[in-house]
Order: C-alpha cells, then sequence, then structure tokens
C-alpha cells in the first residue's frame, strides 16, 4: 500500500530529529550535558514506535527508530568527548568532501547495477567491472599520457567484462550469482597478473595523468566552498548521472523497455521488445559504469593502482542498490550514507581504531536490517535473477 505524502514527510520529519540529536551535541552547536541528545533521541524513538505500531508503515518508522537510537548514541558520546577532540573529528565542509570523495565510485557501480538489475540481470560481478576499470584506467593512462583515453580504455575494459557476464547469464541461462561470482574472481586474476608482469615490484608510475579536479574558487572559503571548491571531475559526473539515470529509467521508452524484461519478459517479448538486446545493452552498460567508477578510484582519487584496490566496493555497491529499492535517488542516498560513514571512520582514528572500525561497519549493518526486511521488505524487479528463454 502506497504511503501519503502527508505520512512520508512526517516520517522524514521524525528521522530529521533523530538526527537533530546527534546534531546539538557536535560543533558549532556542541552541547555538553547529555540530557538534550537523550531526550531528543527518545522523542524520535517514541514517533518511529507510532508509525510502526499505529500506522502501520514499518520502513519509515523503522528509519526513524534508527535514526533515533544512532543520534541519541552519536550524541551522548559527543557530550562525554573533550571539545579538543570533537574539533578536530567533526570539520563539516571536509567531512563533507571526503564524503562525496568517498560515495562516488560507490554511485557509478550501483547505478550501472541497476540497469542491468532493471533489465532482470543480478550483477554480483560489479566488484570485478570496478577492478578492471580501476587497472586499465591506470595502463591507458600510463601508455597514452592522457587521463581522457585511460577512462576511455577503463569503460571499455569494464564494458567487455559486462559483456561476458551478459553471455554466461543472457545466452547461456547459466547461474546469475555464480556467473558473477566467477567474473570477480577472474578480474582479480587478471589485474594481478598484468599489475606484476607490467609494473613489477615498483608498483604504478609516478607520473600518470589523473583525472583533474575542478576548481569553483568563485564559491570562497565557507561550509559550501569548502566542500564543493575543488571537486574531482567525475565526482560532478557522478551528481549527473544520478539525474540522468532517473530521466532514462522512468521517463523514456528505452527506459520503460528496460523495466518491462525485468518485470514480466514474456510480455514484452509479445510485444515486440527484443529482450536478449536490452538485457545485453543493460548489463554492457553496467559494466562501463562500474569501469567508471573503478577509474575514479585508480587515477581520479589514488592516483595509482594496488592488487585488489576495490576492496567490496561493488559488493558495497549492490547493497546500497539494495537499500535504495533499486532507484536512483535511494541508492544514491545509501552511497552518501556509505560515504559519510567511511569518512567519519577516518577522523574517529583521532579517538581510537576500535571506534573508527565500528562506525564504519555501522551502515552494513543498517543495510542487513533492511534486506533483511525489519524495517520494510525491498521488493526486486520480478523476474530479476531469472533467465528468459524465447518460445
Amino acid at each position: 500500500m502506497a504511503i501519503p505524502w502527508g505520512s512520508r514527510g512526517l516520517g522524514f520529519a521524525a528521522v530529521a530529529v533523530g538526527v537533530c540529536a546527534a546534531l546539538v551535541a557536535l560543533p558549532p552547536v556542541g552541547v555538553r550535558s547529555p540530557a538534550l541528545p537523550i531526550a531528543i533521541g527518545l522523542l524520535a524513538i517514541a514517533l518511529g514506535l507510532a508509525f510502526w505500531l499505529i500506522r502501520g508503515e514499518r520502513r519509515i518508522g523503522g528509519y526513524a527508530i534508527a535514526a533515533g537510537i544512532v543520534g541519541l548514541l552519536i550524541g551522548y558520546f559527543a557530550t562525554r568527548s573533550s571539545t579538543t577532540k570533537l574539533d578536530t573529528v567533526v570539520v563539516w565542509g571536509a567531512l563533507f568532501a571526503a564524503m562525496l570523495r568517498y560515495a562516488t565510485p560507490l554511485a557509478f557501480a550501483a547505478l550501472g547495477g541497476l540497469f542491468s538489475e532493471r533489465s532482470g540481470v543480478v550483477n554480483i560481478g560489479l566488484e570485478g567491472m570496478m577492478l578492471m576499470g580501476a587497472f586499465f584506467a591506470v595502463w591507458g593512462s600510463d601508455v597514452t599520457g592522457s587521463w581522457e583515453l585511460g577512462v576511455l580504455i577503463a569503460l571499455a575494459a569494464g564494458g567487455l567484462t559486462g559483456l561476458l557476464h551478459a553471455v554466461f547469464s543472457i545466452s547461456l541461462r547459466s547461474d546469475q550469482i555464480v556467473g558473477g561470482t566467477a567474473i570477480n574472481f577472474l578480474a582479480l586474476g587478471i589485474t594481478s597478473y598484468l599489475f606484476f608482469k607490467l609494473y613489477g615490484s615498483q608498483g604504478s608510475p609516478s607520473n600518470l595523468s589523473t583525472i583533474p579536479d575542478v576548481h569553483l574558487s568563485f564559491l570562497g572559503h565557507g561550509f559550501v566552498g569548502d566542500v564543493l571548491g575543488k571537486l574531482n571531475l567525475m565526482i560532478w559526473v557522478a551528481i549527473a548521472l544520478v539525474f540522468v539515470t532517473w530521466i532514462v529509467v522512468f521517463k523514456t521508452p528505452i527506459g520503460l523497455r528496460i523495466r518491462a524484461c525485468g518485470e514480466h519478459p514474456r510480455a514484452a517479448d509479445t510485444v515486440g521488445i527484443d529482450v536478449y538486446a536490452v538485457r545485453y545493452g543493460a548489463v554492457v552498460l553496467s559494466g562501463v559504469l562500474a569501469g567508471a567508477g573503478g577509474a575514479f578510484l585508480s587515477i581520479g582519487f589514488g592516483n595509482s593502482f594496488t592488487e585488489n584496490m576495490t576492496a567490496g566496493r561493488g559488493f558495497i555497491a549492490l547493497a546500497a542498490l539494495i537499500f535504495g529499492g533499486w532507484r536512483p535517488f535511494g541508492a544514491a542516498a545509501a552511497c552518501l550514507l556509505f560515504g559519510f560513514s567511511s569518512a567519519l571512520g577516518v577522523n574517529l582514528q583521532a579517538y581510537s581504531t576500535s571506534i573508527s572500525t565500528l562506525f564504519t561497519a555501522l551502515p552494513y549493518l543498517l543495510t542487513l536490517v533492511a534486506v533483511a526486511g525489519v524495517i520494510g521488505r525491498t521488493i526486486p524487479p520480478a523476474a530479476d535473477g531469472i533467465p528468459y528463454k524465447k518460445q
């Protein structure tokens, strides 16, 4: 049953109350008494329970409860911390800029996965496609001396890896989970072999042509300038891509065909849609976008390649896609959550490594809770993961 917009607004207001439980104890407000964040957190939890139990709106109610609990805990521990450490950890401009950097490779892969899964093909292989993009971006940049060509080569590498996954999943109708896992191991083996074969123990060249930052000096040195004034070009591309993906998937005929193939391929075939062609195109496109995420990692963010440098980001992107309900803005919001957690986790090392690691793991726990249906079951496309055989 659809949630009325009024109820949705009240639900997100309850989530905002939970966020405020943390914000009141953080700079620049910096309340030092734990009573206020605890009271605000309990209010958010109470509102979430009201939505869950009285109105039956489990998803929004669950988000409000989770926000209240997390906000209460953060607010409480912030009041127990020294203001010096808080000022070191919570630098909002730098924190949000880092959030965008960490979220960008996830966003590329998640949006790629959206096209694949909306067409009906589960893409566990996003990790391998990102890894291929990361290596070949470095190799392409090194060989050609141009980051533009390096990115194009990375896109081609990701697309070819996606094509391989499409052949096994669509034409050969193999198990898509097993096939995607094989893609990941294959990419790890290929990139590790080529990296040591070409660069050996010396590692990536130090003079790589890298993706430039976009300098917006007119924004000044305030909060907005600190966040947006010096972002990598690929971050802006990722932001634009979220809107482009929404338009393509939900507002164009090709988007309707993609969704039809993922929901009811037999009916789509009946009205003349080539299900195989649509799925092939969607899976290859998912590889191209995942390759772009890998290119950002290697020549936009880290400016080098290391073995298995994606470190599970493809799986995290897939989790973000599920968490976001297979929708562009939902997936992007989940990527921002992961990105913020990663950025804050790095800063929290000023307290201790264990606290940093624990906080970094929090969004994964929330994702497991969401996927398990505790706060509203996520429903994939009806034919997602089901091979189609033309009659």
